[in-house]
């Protein structure tokens, strides 16, 4: 214990907070995976600010510079010390809420920042797809109806496919796709009526791509 608190003595007021900081982003990158980056940066070091990065979804590395954002707290100790919830965008287009944290030693200098990003573009692909699947019309059936089994939403199943890769369905690869597909070919999905017509549109592609990719997995 003695030791322990030696080597925590020895740490310069600097070091002692880039170390705690570290411990936080570990955390939120814990609590917010998969669809929140988080990443410190060390603006003592702006060529290569980046020193930890969870859940990368930004494609950047450890030892990459800091963003625009993080070179004017460098040079403006006034600049404001958080930046919550502000519109960001991922170099492949897909929209972004950040937040920022600047983190100051005791004279007043940043010196390292926390800043999570969050992937909000999958999530308004579930809300706008669970809109629709929700949406019901009082007056459609002329008769009343109860359902003694209730099949397997296809909808629902690619959703939940694409969220465990992090992704909005219409960005899976062919071999993602191809996966999904032989799923719900295994489990008949494909027999019932417009089966071929939704999977279509969820996966963005044409009803022809959706057979061609029946026919591939027939005959592999």
């Amino acid at each position: 214990m003695l030791q322990s608190a030696d080597k925590t003595s020895a740490l310069s007021d600097e070091q002692w907070l880039m170390r705690e900081a570290s411990k936080i982003t570990s955390a939120l990158g814990e609590m917010f995976s998969p669809i929140c980056e988080v990443v410190l940066h060390d603006l003592m070091n702006p060529e290569h600010a980046i020193i930890q990065i969870e859940n990368n979804l930004s494609g950047r590395s450890v030892g990459d510079s800091a963003t625009e954002l993080g070179l004017a707290r460098i040079v403006d100790s006034n600049f404001p010390e958080v930046l919550s919830n502000y519109a960001n965008s991922f170099s492949d287009g897909r929209p972004v809420k950040s937040t920022s944290i600047g983190l100051k030693n005791k004279s007043g200098k940043y010196i390292a920042a926390i800043c999570l990003n969050l992937d909000i573009s999958y999530l308004k692909s579930v809300s706008a797809h669970l809109d629709q699947l929700t949406r019901i019309k009082s007056d459609a059936a002329p008769v009343g109806e109860h359902l003694t089994r209730r099949p397997t939403d296809v909808s629902a199943k690619i959703l939940a496919f694409a969220a465990g890769r992090n992704r909005d369905p219409r960005a899976l690869t062919s071999d993602e796709k191809s996966e999904i597909l032989r799923e719900l070919v295994d489990e008949g999905a494909l027999e019932r009526r417009g089966a071929a017509e939704t999977i279509a549109t969820v996966l963005g592609v044409s009803r022809s791509n959706i057979y061609y990719y029946i026919k591939k997995i027939q005959n592999s």
